[in-house]
């Protein structure tokens, strides 16, 4: 049966906006690297050091920087990318480095979206113990009840305690939750009108949600529910936004866009089965949409299918995702893992001319061009690295590898005791000459 145009209309306009998570997600990824390489860059040897496939080998902390502070960042970009569990590696690592409180905030954070409820109670004492604010106790302990749906105790909780943007944060995800949407606005509200920043800005991301839904007075219900559902998993709250997204799915089972994003959150919170379900859906509904073939191929490597998660990640390659980088990263990792070393350098290669390569990436291609005994490439990629940033360490210390590999021990020698003139702390290449 055609649907009536007073839905079909909303539920339209609708179709770009929902699958904005995505982009929203690469937006804030290549924010985070600009932050980082801003912020850290007057104590470290270069960027690159600090964006890098969680599997690769890296000299935290051995650059003149912050180890607790390397990992914790680390770890925010393993997060944006929705890699959680690596994610979660690295704010622990950052709090055994002394990162205090910021540090287990974000370890929580991690095992929250990993829905490991225990850990995240066990963080919470740790915070507790560390002296943190009572406000931000507060919301965790509350959200922590909200996700294992113990929602009366958090609703309990919230009220009783003192004003404060948190307790208003909370009481809007509750309002959400139960669909009580006036309520809602009137809390997302105050936390905007607060003084917590990170609050306001997602307050101010589930208020849009409103907004939007506003301009169409005559929408179904599953429109709202679809666009809050997509601002609760830009704030990560994906574990309030499933239920919200599958009363849609189960409503109107052609909705591509609720389809993909109650598969993004299904694979953000860990429950891949379930992800890959979701995602092929709305693959069968728009088989073409680059943003569903990118979030499948990560279901399907999410459970050690590499060679489905490959060629996925080519079709949205092939169909324009954005950012490009991010697409070609995630495909050089899957042919690694699935042995196929020629299609792993192409990509890498691919990534060393895009405008914003960054120094991990050359590091990247150089190792596994001499773990595949490319041993040429790897010289001629690690020439080009000292090249565009002749004053990092590490542009060296990949040349004088590359030249010791290709069997020129003396420039390899003086290659990497230049590394060490730039950063007399970076121990693999001081390694490095050891083997010369």
């Amino acid at each position: 049966m055609p649907i009536p145009n007073r839905i079909l209309f909303p539920i339209s306009a609708a179709v770009t906006c929902v699958v904005v998570i995505g982009a929203f997600l690469f937006w804030q990824l290549d924010n985070a690297r600009i932050t980082i390489k801003n912020t850290l860059q007057p104590v470290s040897t270069g960027s690159g050091q600090l964006i890098t496939n969680p599997t690769a080998q890296t000299d935290i902390g051995n650059d003149g920087g912050d180890a607790s502070l390397l990992h914790l960042r680390k770890g925010d970009l393993m997060g944006l990318r929705g890699e959680w569990q690596s994610a979660r590696e690295e704010y622990q690592l950052s709090v055994d480095a002394g990162g205090g409180l910021t540090a287990l905030r974000k370890l929580a954070s991690a095992q929250l979206q990993l829905r490991d409820f225990r850990a995240a109670t066990e963080t919470l004492a740790q915070l507790h113990r560390a002296g943190a604010r009572a406000e931000d106790l507060l919301l965790l302990e509350s959200i922590i009840n909200l996700d294992t749906g113990e929602l009366e105790k958090a609703r309990q909780l919230l009220t009783a305690a003192d004003d404060s943007p948190q307790k208003h944060y909370g009481l809007a995800l509750i309002a959400i939750a139960t669909e009580s949407n006036d309520t809602a606005k009137k809390e997302l509200a105050a936390v905007i009108s607060g003084w917590e920043p990170v609050l306001r800005s997602y307050a101010r991301t589930l208020m849009a949600a409103y907004d939007e839904y506003a301009l169409f007075p005559k929408s179904p219900d599953i429109h709202l529910q679809t666009l809050l559902g997509r601002a609760l998993a830009q704030v990560q709250q994906c574990e309030l936004a499933l239920p919200l997204l599958s009363q849609v799915t189960r409503e109107q089972d052609d909705y591509r866009d609720a389809w993909i994003v109650q598969g993004f959150c299904e694979l953000t919170t860990n429950r891949t089965t379930e992800s890959l379900a979701s995602l092929e859906r709305a693959y069968q509904l728009d088989p073409e949409k680059a943003e569903t073939q990118y979030f499948l191929a990560r279901a399907y490597a999410a459970q050690g299918d590499h060679g489905n998660a490959l060629t996925f990640l080519q079709y949205a390659l092939q169909n324009g995702f954005t950012p490009e980088g991010e697409v070609r990263r995630v495909i050089a990792r899957e042919a690694l893992l699935a042995g196929n070393i020629a299609l792993a350098l192409d990509q890498q290669d691919a990534l060393t001319k895009l405008p914003d390569a960054t120094i991990d990436t050359y590091r990247d291609y150089v190792t596994a061009a001499i773990a595949s005994g490319k041993k040429e490439e790897a010289l001629v990629k690690a020439q080009e690295a000292t090249q565009k940033w002749p004053q990092e360490a590490i542009s060296f210390e990949l040349l004088g590898w590359a030249q010791g590999i290709n069997g020129d021990k003396e420039h390899a020698k003086e290659s990497l005791k230049k590394a060490l003139e730039l950063n007399p702390s970076l121990e693999s290449a001081r390694e490095r000459m050891k083997e010369m």
